[in-house]
């Protein structure tokens, strides 16, 4: 793609230095007027946090651009993506300094101002999140940026190689080539769901989140129209101070629900509803396309009435699109686990959950909460062959047919052990992906005369952290977290405006 022309800043390293050192001042100036000005609201994003958190993250890349000269000029990489976000940055600390007058202070309490100044507070969140994600300790990596999603990655890397940003035209263009959308106010609409700092730009992190919120790829612009455009319990630019207060007034409403992008885990959703007993709580979707964690949760009973309408859109079609993140389990796999008296189903690390995430590029299944508390370990490896972990992907995992009923049943009905008998499982159960015997390199499954569970010999299985089963707790106010910081539980009591999920 030809490079394009990038206005705001001068070129070359000095005058990069020259603007980061500029923004730095700025930051600084915004933050004085900031610490004279009323008590502000405290429920995250808090500007007051956030601004010395960019500052400090602004002058690692400071200096790490200054030891390195600048690095090369190449279309769309870090001086391109800088020279957008300082100017976005520039604009956005004058918006923020005119919602606070000298000496008038009640100017900005305004419910009009107030609502400028939460909206602006989580464009500041989410530039702040976007340059941790491509410049971590103020080192670039937006050309070796992995996406969450293998095919929007590889749309990406096809047609933007190393690029880290594009303009908007550029990408629209980009997009439409493989998602058409029609001009006008649909692609208004999908700039400004894209587009979360307000630059003019996308990023390859801006278009991670995107892809991630409207899974799955084949059905991506399908998926944001029935879910953003025309749903309407989806809010945009909310923070979860406004989540519980829209919600209060269908407390003698239960199943009302909102959504919205989770500013502190972006790429993923964060859904309030009123529960039977009238109150407010708020889960996030892990992992799981949003169509189908509200369609689940119509079912239960919990999403039943989007912002209190009595009518709920129907995503029963969103449900019909079906990709190869489809795995069917065969009656070899269905038999073998009943040997066992498992399913091959159920993530084999927690033992808890079903699988539903799949690794890149080894491909071996686990649950999402496994792979999340594994990755904070330092080892970037499959725990499974210890393979480099490049990527992963949703997966849903499609039973065999006929699979109803306790273990010792299905045994029976397929004639693998008589009634009554007792159910022994060797020590380790067996897994479809290493059940290849390896010439000189397997052993005879302990307790087991049959001779194709056969094993390799594998490590013994790493230490995982403690994955505990995710329920509704309440919210505890004094454990304020600033965007960015350490997860959240996956559900949540609202009883007061102490943290933001």
């Amino acid at each position: 793609m030809a490079s394009s022309v990038w206005p705001g800043l001068p070129r070359g390293a000095r005058g990069e230095q020259k603007a980061l050192a500029r923004s730095l001042r700025a930051l600084e100036h915004l933050e004085s007027i900031l610490c004279g000005a009323p008590r502000l609201d405290s429920s995250p994003p808090s500007l007051p946090d956030l601004l010395p958190q960019m500052a400090r993250l602004l002058g690692q890349v400071a200096e790490a651009r200054r030891q390195s000269g600048g690095g090369p000029q190449e279309p769309g990489g870090a001086a391109d993506f800088l020279a957008g976000f300082l100017t976005n940055l520039g604009q956005k600390v004058q918006q923020v300094a005119a919602l606070f007058p000298a000496g008038n202070k009640t100017f900005w309490e305004g419910p009009g101002h107030r609502r400028q100044l939460t909206k602006l507070a989580l464009i500041f969140s989410h530039m702040h999140t976007e340059l941790r994600a491509l410049f971590p300790e103020g080192q670039y990596c937006g050309h070796t940026y992995q996406l969450s999603m293998s095919q929007a990655q590889e749309f990406w890397r096809e047609n933007c190689g190393k690029r880290c940003v594009l303009l908007w035209e550029d990408f629209e263009k980009l997009l439409s080539s493989r998602h058409p959308v029609k001009p006008g106010p649909m692609t208004q609409a999908l700039k400004s769901t894209i587009d979360l700092t307000v630059s003019g730009h996308v990023s390859i992190f801006e278009f991670d989140v995107f892809t991630r919120l409207f899974q799955p790829w084949s059905s991506l612009l399908k998926n944001w129209t029935l879910l953003a455009v025309t749903h309407p319990g989806y809010m945009a630019f909310i923070t979860y101070a406004e989540v519980k207060a829209r919600l209060q007034t269908y407390l003698d409403k239960p199943g009302s629900y909102i959504f919205r992008l989770s500013c502190t885990r972006l790429g993923q959703w964060a859904i309030g509803y009123v529960s039977e007993d009238g109150q407010v709580l708020q889960t996030i979707t892990l992992n799981k396309p949003l169509f189908q964690a509200l369609r689940e949760g119509q079912k239960k009973g919990f999403y039943l009435y989007p912002d209190g309408r009595n009518v709920n859109p129907d995503l029963s079609e969103l449900e019909e699109v079906k990709d190869h993140r489809h795995i069917e389990v065969s009656q070899e796999q269905f038999q073998m686990y009943c040997t066992v008296n498992s399913t091959f189903e159920l993530c084999k690390i927690c033992a808890e959950r079903d699988k539903d995430t799949r690794l890149k590029p080894c491909g071996h299944l686990l649950c999402y909460p496994c792979l999340e508390s594994w990755q904070k370990a330092p080892s970037h490896t499959c725990p499974f062959c210890r393979h480099a972990i490049q990527g992963w992907e949703p997966v849903i995992i499609q039973p065999f047919p006929g699979n109803s009923g306790d273990q010792a049943d299905k045994q029976v009905a397929l004639g693998l052990c008589p009634r009554n008998s007792p159910l022994v499982a060797p020590p380790l159960p067996p897994r479809p992906d290493l059940l290849q015997r390896r010439d000189g390199d397997s052993e005879q499954t302990p307790g087991s005369s049959s001779p194709f569970l056969q094993l390799p010999r594998l490590r013994p299985p790493l230490a995982l952290p403690q994955i505990g089963s995710f329920v509704s707790v309440p919210w505890d106010s004094t454990q304020t977290r600033a965007a960015g910081s350490q997860p959240e539980p996956r559900t949540q009591k609202m009883q007061s405006p102490g943290s933001l999920v």
